[in-house]
């Protein structure tokens, strides 16, 4: 069940090889349907290659970022109410995997809708929690009271969608990224994306296995490069820091030395998180430049507490986030259905 530093199935056919003369007669009859067919057959990802013809699989990569996850959470409700937006797999990072398991799932509405309910209650997050648990964010209510008892988690549905979903996790002896993908939403997946949603200082380490975790934003903010190398050609990164944002150096450190002081690769991976951070976020850019990522972000910074507790706030990330995903919505359909090339 648990893979050393690489996902489950590794060796999976990521890509689809068609003999040349078919893939002749299969160009041209791609090239005679309207783009509408294309989107809805996802034909348009077949492109040519050294004379082959080969499935370029559509991704998503979907950043954390605490309460501004709502951001994201607004995009993926509207194309899971308009239809048609989906994509071959998935990786989330912290909130980017708590809320993104909602759409394997297909369930509209369940995270600004448990948020919202739940955000004054202290076994859900809090300094209280904190206190009383260890965690800032409430373990057993987020992993089992919420989606076992009171917003039921669709194990069923999450299973039988054929996109896949991976969770980043950081691992503490190794200060490295790791990669689970996720298959039925039971127990053990929760316990990987609590994992990839545990802040350092303010969270206990979360041990899987022989692995010792936390927050996969640690060492993979942004993991492109990751959907790359599983044969991701096309990707698109919904982000929830604005255009030009530059990340600085962490001004809890001197906390994270002390917590983290049996992990030293871990630390090192939180001194230098500002490093990696900026440099996926040029890495982005480049590859939105050529034509193979389409990014999503927020129009301005969302300036949202992770334990925001105030119902508007709550609704205007989330709000927001359906703004920006129906102005963009057409444009994504086109992306998706290869219009940018």
């Amino acid at each position: 069940m648990f893979g050393g530093g690489r996902s489950d199935g590794a060796g999976e056919c990521e890509n689809v090889a068609v003999p040349v003369n078919f893939a002749f007669s299969f160009r041209l009859f791609c090239d005679i349907l309207t783009e509408n067919t294309r989107a809805n057959f996802g034909l348009a990802r077949f492109f040519s290659e050294n004379g082959r013809m080969t499935l370029m699989k559509n991704g998503l990569v979907l950043e954390g970022g605490g309460m501004r996850g709502l951001f994201t959470m607004g995009v993926l409700d509207v194309w899971m109410e308009q239809g048609g937006i989906t994509v071959d797999g998935a990786v989330g990072v912290s909130a980017g995997a708590a809320f993104g398991c909602n759409f394997k799932s297909g369930q509209i509405g369940r995270g600004i809708r448990y948020n919202v309910r739940y955000a004054k209650d202290w076994r859900y997050k809090g300094y209280l929690s904190w206190l009383l648990t260890g965690d800032i964010f409430g373990a057993k209510f987020c992993y089992e009271t919420l989606p076992r008892e009171l917003d039921i988690f669709d194990t069923d549905a999450f299973q039988n969608n054929p996109m896949e979903f991976y969770v980043a996790v950081t691992n503490l002896e190794t200060g490295k990224a790791m990669f689970k993908r996720l298959r039925d939403g039971g127990a053990g997946d929760m316990m990987w994306i609590r994992a990839s949603a545990s802040l350092p200082v303010v969270s206990h380490i979360v041990r899987i296995g022989r692995y010792k975790l936390l927050d996969g934003g640690i060492a993979d903010s942004i993991p492109l490069h990751f959907m790359e190398g599983r044969g991701y050609g096309r990707n698109i990164v919904i982000k929830t820091q604005p255009e030009g944002f530059v990340k600085e150096k962490n001004k809890m450190l001197p906390l994270v030395r002390i917590a983290l002081r049996n992990y030293p690769k871990a630390v090192e991976a939180m001194e230098k998180r500002h490093i990696m951070y900026n440099r996926e976020t040029a890495y982005i850019a480049e590859r939105e430049a050529a034509g193979t990522a389409y990014v999503i972000r927020p129009d301005a910074s969302l300036n949202i507490s992770n334990l925001e507790t105030n119902e508007d706030e709550l609704m205007r990330v989330y709000n927001h986030g359906r703004e920006v995903a129906e102005r963009t919505l057409e444009e994504v359909r086109a992306f998706l259905a290869g219009g940018s090339d």
